[in-house]
């Protein structure tokens, strides 16, 4: 393999195609298996890979019998050819976009248990102030939904965040704070005389971001410090099936206090121990920098931006 790169003649001559076809082959365990995802025939994909990597001047993937694993060179091309393939995706939102009236798609990648007055009335104003753009909210884990900002599938997300990644923008939308609860079935529900030496060993349930090394990871040490069972018997990554684990009587789960109050107050879930400094989790909205948005996309960032900006955090922060 050469070594001698001409990045101007790379740029002019590489086949998209040939970058197309290596994002399946860096996704799949063998060339039979991204052919089979292409609807391509093996050699056909195989003399694709051969030519990328003559044009690269690079071994991409290293494969034998049962061996099929990216290089270094490869893990860098596969990240950058995602990038491309996401710019390449927006284009004909781009073009559709040329025109006096705001329009195109926006997609927010959305974690399950957000509940933010201030981020509903900016959807309620930017729909009235531009009825010809249109929009999806896609309901996923934070991690899902950061990946899928950063890959520019997703417009922006609006997710919690553990660790930040330099190449994307995050703006704090709102804080909450989590309780532990339980369902009517439960032994503990009810019950006002509780400490939370009685929920020792209790079984749990909780989401999948509850984690040392994860979003929750405050979550995390109140259950912990609560010294219910390690094992937790139910998780998932919406809030909605993790409230239901909690109603069915599966074990005692983290849920945001705001979120579920009427819950409370129409008997379907029971607060429990701690009462006081319950920790806190910050929503975020997060988006990429670098990925060209189309003039929806930008007008309903910037409102969110102006309105939290515009909101002092007490006002944001939910109780």
């Amino acid at each position: 393999m050469r070594n001698d790169l001409d990045p101007e003649r790379l740029a002019r001559d590489l086949d998209w195609n040939l970058l197309r076809t290596f994002i399946v082959l860096a996704q799949s365990s063998s060339v039979t298996q991204a052919a089979d995802r292409l609807r391509l025939k093996q050699p056909t994909v195989s003399s694709a890979l051969k030519r990328l990597e003559d044009r690269i001047g690079k071994r991409l993937i290293n494969r034998s019998p049962g061996h099929f694993e990216l290089t270094e060179a490869g893990q860098l091309l596969h990240r950058e050819a995602v990038e491309i393939r996401g710019s390449i995706l927006r284009l004909g939102t781009i073009m559709r976009d040329v025109a006096d009236e705001v329009r195109g798609h926006v997609e927010i990648a959305m974690a399950s248990h957000v509940v933010s007055p201030l981020f509903d009335d900016t959807l309620r104003r930017f729909h009235e102030r531009h009825p010809a753009a249109t929009l999806t909210i896609n309901v996923s884990a934070s991690r899902d939904a950061l990946e899928a900002v950063m890959a520019r599938r997703a417009s922006m997300a609006v997710c919690l965040v553990r660790n930040r990644n330099p190449k994307l923008e995050y703006i704090r939308l709102f804080r909450e704070f989590f309780g532990l609860f339980c369902g009517p079935s439960h032994a503990l529900f009810g019950r006002t005389d509780l400490t939370k030496a009685d929920l020792k060993g209790q079984s749990s349930v909780s989401f999948v971001t509850d984690r040392l090394e994860d979003a929750l990871r405050p979550v995390t040490l109140m259950r912990a410090d609560a010294d219910l069972e390690d094992r937790v018997v139910g998780t998932s990554a919406n809030l909605e099936e993790v409230r239901r684990l909690i109603m069915a009587g599966l074990g005692i789960g983290p849920l945001p206090v705001h979120v579920v109050r009427r819950d409370v107050q129409d008997g379907m879930l029971w607060q429990l121990p701690p009462y006081a400094s319950l920790p806190a989790i910050d929503v975020h909205v997060v988006w990429n920098p670098k990925a060209k948005m189309n003039r929806a996309e930008m007008a309903l960032r910037d409102m969110l931006i102006e309105g939290i900006r515009a909101t002092p955090i007490e006002d944001r922060t939910y109780v």
